[in-house]
């Protein structure tokens, strides 16, 4: 993928949508008394491995247009024919094993980098209800077995904040006896709470803790998936460094469980408004306007607040080379486990566009302002927040590049370089 030098300009464009509220809405619809249409949903390839692996197991699903499904729920589900393939996705890989414990027998795969992704966090907990799921060394292959097909609820406390091991608890836990109890040691994101509440489950919801009973849920007959936050933060990110830049994103999801990035950046002195906040079944929803052109001040980003800006962290250290100071990441050792070491792959990328940074085992410190040179090319390491992030970087430096391995951006934005180029002309 080429990017050419950016142009400071006005443009509205839409973002592809949520892709964990994709999921999760694919996941629960397939839970669900009758038939739901989610619209809008995620294009990108990771959902489709959602999509692919619910069709395996025998609910009726249909593709009606690339970011439309119709599904069908069902109690009852089949054994696929072999091995299930999640691709790159490790929310499929997590909530199907919620979804199909006890029900099905399944061996769950994935491409190279998610076989190497920790499973056991799930595992563990959906053993804690009974049943019968089993990993490789704590790492995929994942064996689910249908074993007496009974689940008991019960209080479970997760011991790394994970909204993926949660989700996958609750919705095994709609079909175990008696309550199902997580509490999290920190927030994350709570998609799939909100959406139980509007599908009808009995859930109750308190701080740090989560309780649902089983029951079944109602079906939503047009389920419109917001704008995915994650995937318009490389856009706020990249016009808070151009000056001049007036771009609007519009219907993007503003879970505040999802925010605390914009937070971040606006405390960095980025110029970003909001307009016509309102909610779509349960999610709050905006528009969003990043305005180039103010001075950066750096940040510093605690344990406390990692898990609700995870997936952020790449496109903040990419904003930290053009502010004045060092800021500095901590307690995000979580991210060695993503689709790359992205500790090691984001201070790879900084130092590829001349910028000082150190290692830690949990972080990264940025030094600021770095006089920016882009690189010929650079390489993804098969992580697409790594190849967008080194967009917003080359967005910084005023400067083309030329992202190799590029393909993996489609598994969360298809597209992403035609919109790239409407909001900033490269």
């Amino acid at each position: 993928m080429r990017l050419d030098a950016p142009i400071a300009g006005r443009a509205t464009l839409s973002m592809p949508g949520d892709k964990s509220v994709s999921h999760r809405a694919l996941f629960l619809a397939a839970l669900a008394n009758g038939t739901s249409l989610i619209a809008g949903a995620n294009a990108g390839d990771d959902v489709a491995a959602t999509a692919r692996a619910l069709h395996a197991a025998g609910v009726r699903i249909d593709r009606v247009a690339p970011d439309a499904y119709v599904i069908d729920g069902s109690e009852a589900l089949r054994d696929p024919p072999s091995e299930l393939d999640c691709a790159n996705s490790g929310t499929t890989m997590r909530l199907f094993a919620g979804f199909a414990a006890a029900r099905i027998d399944a061996t769950l795969v994935g491409d190279q980098s998610l076989m190497r992704r920790p499973m056991e966090r799930v595992a563990e907990p959906l053993r804690m209800l009974g049943a019968d799921v089993r990993t490789t060394q704590g790492r995929p292959p994942v064996t689910l077995r249908r074993g007496t097909g009974a689940l008991r609820g019960r209080r479970i406390e997760l011991e790394v904040a994970s909204a993926q091991v949660k989700s996958a608890i609750l919705i095994a836990g709609l079909r175990a006896a008696g309550e199902t109890c997580v509490i999290e040691p920190a927030a994350t994101r709570d998609h799939t709470e909100r959406l139980l509440a509007v599908m009808g489950a009995d859930i109750a919801v308190a701080p740090h803790e989560i309780r649902v009973r089983p029951g079944a849920l109602r079906p939503i007959e047009r389920f419109a998936v917001p704008g995915d936050f994650s995937a318009a933060f490389f856009f706020l990110a990249a016009g808070a460094t151009l000056p001049g830049c007036d771009v609007a994103l519009t219907g993007v999801g503003v879970n505040p469980t999802r925010t605390a990035a914009l937070a971040v950046l606006r405390r960095m002195g980025a110029s970003i408004d909001s307009a016509r906040e309102r909610e779509v079944h349960g999610e709050p929803v905006a528009d969003i306007i990043v305005r180039g052109g103010a001075g950066l001040t750096p940040f510093e980003i605690g344990h406390d607040v990692v898990p609700a800006l995870i997936d952020e962290i790449p496109a903040l250290c990419a904003v930290a080379a053009s502010a004045h100071g060092t800021s500095s990441v901590r307690g995000a050792a979580e991210l060695r486990g993503k689709e790359s070491d992205r500790i090691a792959t984001t201070a790879a990328l900084l130092r590829a566009f001349g910028v000082r940074v150190d290692e830690h085992p949990d972080g990264i410190d940025v030094h600021g302002p770095a006089r920016l040179g882009a690189p010929a090319a650079i390489d993804t390491h098969g992580d697409h927040r790594i190849g967008m992030s080194a967009a917003v970087l080359a967005c910084a430096a005023r400067a083309p590049i030329v992202i190799d391995g590029a393909r993996c951006i489609a598994t969360s934005f298809p597209g992403f370089d035609a919109a790239w180029r409407k909001a900033f002309g490269g």
